[in-house]
């Protein structure tokens, strides 16, 4: 493995471009781009205020630099230094920002979310969507590009409106049975539309692309619902996690009928896999084993229970969770057979994990400075050489799954795994 010097950063805005050639980050309110391999700087923008979000566009030629605080979005070109684009929502401001697919029109949210302002780069012309709804996940855009649906309130009703990106005209329009939508997201295939109700209403429903609903889950009522949603790649399976400390698994047929496995947290009983070590190790333990598990303030809103954080391998066998009550452990579960697979228990809570985009190697971070790579075939601590402190908080795998990006505060630095693998013991 091979590790960059430390680059500074500001507000975790470090980015890998789509294609895999270029890493942007942000200084305040400075633009960096720097080349993969060599890390050497290929072009240096500057912006008029302080930077609060980046995002690359599909085709990697262009990035979009949001400023919240003052209602600008700045956009650069890689293959044209000297072009840019300055976009002012003036007083209706700015609260989100982001590409369409064709990464040719930018999508802007304004303040107490009024409307969806589109921006096309190309012939410089505007159109508006109404009452966009203020909640997590209210845009989501179909893998293929083609279509983009928007989640909306209208007479203290929800609706959600689908349009077609190419020329952004309505495709359908439809009410969801919903009390308090709370997001969507698009099955992978582009074919199903998942739409789940506010914590408060433990709901999810399952749209058709032309609006129709094809089925309903609730798995209880009178108790606070769902807390995080995710898609398998092939679309065919959704996991949804509750405040109840439980997932529950369903298999989204091509008829409307759905299949339910619940997946519980045994707070006392783990597995473990095969491990190696460097500086530091993992301690294979036989069941049962007991965790450190966190009482949540029951006065409090937004409490610190249930599952947290849903990702699914590329491969489609795996599913990796964290239950908020049990912050330092990371739950790995075997899709195929619908069972615990392993449990890794760290020292530290759990900040961030990811998968390797290529196979199934999932990268975890606790907010030290060490970095922890599980695979079927076993699990590394990696101690991260910097002078000080390096708390890693967050971390983005490259396109090709051959390096990361670790995200300090104000600081990253680029792991590059190469040729590693792991070795079974």
């Amino acid at each position: 493995m091979d590790f960059s010097e430390l680059f500074k950063l500001s507000g975790l805005l470090g980015r890998f471009s789509p294609d895999g050639k270029c890493l942007a980050s942000c200084v305040q309110y400075r633009l960096i781009i720097r080349d993969v391999n060599t890390l050497q700087i290929l072009q240096l923008y500057t912006c008029l205020d302080q930077i609060q979000y980046i995002e690359w566009s599909s085709d990697s030629l262009f990035i979009l630099c949001a400023m919240y605080k003052r209602g600008i979005v700045q956009v650069w070109s890689l293959e044209q230094p000297d072009w840019h684009c300055k976009i002012d929502e003036g007083s209706a401001g700015l609260v989100a920002s982001c590409w369409s697919p064709d990464g040719r029109h930018i999508l802007n949210t304004t303040e107490f979310h009024l409307r969806i302002t589109v921006w096309s780069l190309c012939t410089k012309s505007v159109s508006y969507i109404k009452y966009p709804k203020a909640c997590q996940q209210g845009i989501a855009f179909t893998k293929d590009g083609r279509y983009m649906a928007v989640a909306e309130r209208r007479d203290c009703k929800d609706f959600v409106s689908l349009f077609v990106c190419s020329n952004w005209q309505l495709l359908r329009h439809f009410d969801t049975e919903t009390q308090d939508l709370f997001g969507i997201e698009w099955a992978p295939n582009g074919c199903i539309l998942a739409v789940w109700d506010t914590c408060l209403e433990y709901k999810i429903l399952l749209y058709s692309l032309d609006g129709r609903l094809l089925s309903t889950y609730q798995a209880y009522e009178w108790s606070l619902g769902i807390k995080s949603v995710a898609w398998s790649p092939s679309s065919q399976f959704l996991a949804i996690g509750s405040y109840d400390e439980k997932i529950v698994y369903k298999e989204v047929e091509k008829s409307p009928s759905v299949e339910t496995e619940r997946f519980s947290f045994p707070p006392t009983r783990a597995l473990a896999s095969s491990v190696f070590s460097t500086q530091s190790k993992y301690d294979i333990s036989q069941v049962p084993v007991s965790f450190q598990y966190i009482k949540p303030v029951a006065d409090r809103a937004n409490p610190k229970m249930g599952i947290g954080m849903l990702a699914f391998s590329p491969d489609n066998c795996f599913l990796a969770t964290r239950n908020d009550n049990i912050p330092n452990a990371v739950w790995i579960w075997d899709i195929q057979k619908l069972k615990l697979f392993v449990v890794l228990e760290q020292l530290c809570a759990i900040q961030s994990f990811q998968w390797d985009p290529r196979q199934p190697r999932l990268a975890v971070c606790t907010g030290n400075s060490k970095v922890y790579l599980w695979s079927p075939a076993g699990c590394v601590s990696v101690q991260v050489p910097t002078e000080g402190d390096f708390q890693i908080v967050s971390l983005c795998w490259h396109p090709s799954g051959d390096s990361m990006a670790l995200l300090k505060i104000e600081a990253v630095k680029i792991m590059k795994l190469g040729t590693f693998t792991f070795t079974e013991r």
